[in-house]
């Protein structure tokens, strides 16, 4: 377990909450997965319920979507329709449910060849829809737009982990390790007349980004250290009024079990690191689907 202060420091984030447009709701799915729900419509960006054992990546086993986990916490309120799935990236953490959850709603999921690739591995290529940078998706309320971004070198600072092309060619293939990064996006997501940006890993392309205000920045806080810089070159771009910490949990855990979080997450401390850049922005935190 964590030690009490990360987990204190966890738990009073995500006390504070957001306040939000009457009829939009934001609920954290857990590492960087999310569900915005609006005006009886809904996206989910970077859905990972099935959390993958620590065991299943040491002993080289499959790694798939678990339609349980699915049902029990990614389940839709009466009368709401999902309008797409998104993924920054896929890697398993972000990606391993993508292709179940489009397949069940029958909708579109956005991001990279490798996401498309990963779809045809399941038999839905056809729902996948591989994006155009800067172009803006219309999503029933929501209008996204995908960045190109880069993800954090957790490898002792020098390389990213699984870098490279999703290229498995059959679903018995993809233990852990087969879910390579492909092209890594920032996602941005205007609705109700606010604007989200949400950032899974803790880098950026500072050219790509450019200076692009926003209202809530779900910021991926796992690797931050791995990043020089980071805070200092991303906040003044984004100038968020609210920043979300999230990848903080500890993806290998179920959800529903005792909380833990990432080992060297060092959670506490973002509050301070963020103020240090900047004086305007708040820090808050949004429970998980399992805990709220």
């Amino acid at each position: 377990m964590m030690s009490s202060p990360e987990l204190d420091a966890a738990a009073g984030l995500e006390a504070l909450g957001l306040e939000l447009p009457d009829g939009l709701t934001l609920q954290w799915l857990g590492v960087s997965g999310f569900l915005l729900i609006y005006q009886g419509q809904a996206l989910i960006i970077d859905p990972y319920l099935s959390r993958v054992p620590l065991r299943t990546m040491l002993l080289r086993r499959n790694a798939l979507p678990d339609s349980e986990a699915i049902a029990e916490f990614a389940a839709l309120p009466e009368g709401v329709t999902l309008t797409g799935v998104l993924v920054g990236h896929t890697h398993f953490d972000h990606a391993v449910d993508a292709p179940a959850i489009a397949a069940e709603h029958g909708v579109q999921a956005y991001g990279s060849s490798s996401l498309a690739h990963l779809m045809r591995l399941h038999g839905v290529g056809h729902l996948a829809t591989e994006v155009v940078t800067g172009r803006p998706y219309e999503l029933g309320p929501f209008v996204v737009t995908f960045t190109p971004s880069k993800h954090a070198k957790l490898l002792l600072g020098r390389k990213v982990p699984m870098d490279g092309e999703l290229t498995c060619d059959h679903v018995g293939g993809l233990i852990p390790t087969a879910y390579k990064c492909g092209a890594v996006y920032g996602i941005r997501i205007e609705v109700a007349g606010m604007s989200f940006y949400h950032q899974g890993s803790a880098d950026l392309d500072d050219a790509a980004l450019g200076d692009a205000p926003v209202d809530v920045f779900l910021a991926g806080v796992a690797g931050r250290s791995f990043t020089p810089r980071y805070w200092q070159r991303i906040l003044p771009k984004l100038d968020p009024a609210v920043v979300v910490p999230t990848h903080y949990d500890n993806f290998f855990t179920p959800l529903g079990s005792e909380r833990d979080l990432v080992r060297g997450v060092k959670l506490a401390e973002v509050p301070a690191e963020i103020a240090a850049v900047s004086a305007d922005a708040r820090v808050a935190g949004v429970p998980r689907v399992d805990t709220r």
